[in-house]
């Protein structure tokens, strides 16, 4: 099969290629699909997407007409894609149907010890030669009560990481995960309950009708004044705007994102030539009790893997049999 990868990188290129053991003829671009390159895949059996490609009703159209009759999404999400319009055109979609959650659940710990114990604040210092310790107070995490929203695999494993450091975890989610329920103890409650009597919210739930902005200002009104906030989920289920109203009037003592709700432009590029513009982004990375990383919760070996193997197996299975289980259009 004859395939084109938009948004390819250096970091998944090698796993795409070592995962295909030669079986398809896979043709790398960096570029993202859009109305301007959406002629690159003239000629091509299949396209493979990221999330910074766009899929829209447009652009499957002449997707369709250029011969492509499947898209292998590199990714678990489908929101930068028209499913309705590709299954009209007998386009077939398959995506990634999970991977590792470890790798997500991790980083958003990560980015909650490294606000808590002021670990860039006190490198910095460190580098400049000051070694007091006067605002570098952070507090025992034992004990402290955890909100995770929602309580999916990432959310789970998370859930099951802070128990490990003596936590309570006081979780929300419209549905109650009981394997989980049955391993460690957590309380369910309502968004509310949650807010009002967390130390920590880190948030690990899809995004949807029912999630996007789920926090607000009326939510960040609800919670505990000084509390830390932690979003490695979807930067749509977070009003940006509220969120740095809530740092400024310090209900939030320090905020860790992974996601960012216009990252599409930013996310996963060099701007060191072109310096981002986006106000409010601009407005969220000055804040120095807030820390953003790009998206990369993902970004582990196992994972990596994980989409690689996936991805190629989707394609694999159209080859050979039309196919594949991983179809959601």
């Amino acid at each position: 099969m004859k395939v084109l990868v938009y948004s390819v990188f250096g970091f998944d290129k090698p796993f795409l290629k070592k995962a295909a053991h030669g079986n398809h003829e896979l043709v790398f671009t960096g570029q993202a699909l859009s109305k301007n390159t959406v002629n690159f895949a003239k000629g091509f059996d299949a396209v493979s997407l990221f999330t910074s490609d766009d899929a829209s009703e447009t652009i499957l159209e002449k997707l369709y007409i250029h011969g492509v009759k499947y898209i292998a999404l590199r990714t678990t999400t489908s929101d930068n894609i028209d499913l309705a319009r590709a299954k009209s055109l007998a386009i077939k979609v398959a995506n990634i149907p999970f991977y590792s959650p470890y790798s997500v659940a991790e980083l958003a710990v990560s980015l909650l010890l490294a606000l808590n114990r002021k670990l860039v604040l006190g490198q910095m210092l460190m580098q400049i030669g000051d070694y007091r310790l006067d605002h570098l107070i952070g507090f025992d995490l034992h004990g402290k009560t955890i909100g995770i929203i929602g309580t999916g695999k990432i959310g789970a494993a998370f859930a099951r990481i802070m128990h490990g450091f003596g936590c309570s975890l006081l979780v929300f989610d419209k549905d109650e995960n009981k394997e989980l329920m049955n391993e460690i103890p957590i309380t369910y409650a309502s968004l509310e309950a949650v807010c009002k009597n967390s130390d920590v919210i880190s948030v690990h739930c899809q995004l949807d009708e029912t999630t996007d902005h789920l926090f607000n200002k009326n939510t960040f009104s609800q919670m505990k004044k000084g509390m830390i906030f932690i979003n490695t989920a979807h930067g749509s289920i977070v009003n940006t705007e509220n969120l740095v109203e809530a740092i400024e009037n310090k209900t939030l003592s320090a905020v860790g994102l992974d996601v960012y709700e216009k990252e599409k432009p930013i996310f996963f590029q060099d701007h060191t030539d072109s310096p981002v513009s986006d106000p409010l982004f601009l407005k969220l990375r000055s804040f120095p009790n807030v820390m953003i990383t790009g998206h990369q919760g993902f970004l582990t070996n196992e994972v990596l893997e994980g989409i690689a193997h996936s991805t190629i197996a989707n394609l694999n299975a159209w080859a050979y049999t039309g196919i594949s289980e991983n179809e959601i259009n």
